[in-house]
């Protein structure tokens, strides 16, 4: 990633490539998986997701039998690990990074996947440039 700064803003390699990451509005790369895993979690709260990401992530209302007021929710089951290896799959980083977020992004109400990437992409930004 220093590469492609340094070679889109013309830095030398003795500056600093982070005011050009801020200037730009760049997401750093582990800011950027992260708010990839978030969306592909909203999609498949909406239904809009691969069946293949769907089948990693149970959600907490499929495991009840009985009506409960957490199957209104976004809530999605993050499972528990003895290695540092599994926590690197979708089916326990996708809840991980959507737990991370603020509950106002979560809600269930929430449908606008445009609106959704623009503001999880300033929370993003000012949580990392702040």
């Amino acid at each position: 990633m220093d590469s492609l700064h340094r070679l889109h803003r013309r830095l030398r390699l003795g500056n600093h490539v982070m005011p050009a990451v801020k200037q730009l509005h760049w997401l750093l790369v582990a800011i950027r998986i992260k708010f990839k895993l978030c969306l592909f979690m909203h999609l498949i709260h909406l239904g809009r997701a691969p069946q293949y990401l769907v089948d990693c992530v149970q959600s907490v209302n499929t495991s009840s039998l009985r009506h409960l007021r957490s199957s209104d929710t976004t809530d999605y089951f993050k499972r528990t690990t003895r290695t540092k290896f599994v926590e690197r799959g979708f089916s326990y980083s996708g809840p991980a990074a959507w737990y991370s977020l603020p509950p106002h992004f979560r809600r269930p109400t929430v449908t606008d996947t445009d609106a959704l990437k623009q503001h999880l992409k300033s929370f993003f930004f000012t949580e990392t440039f702040s």
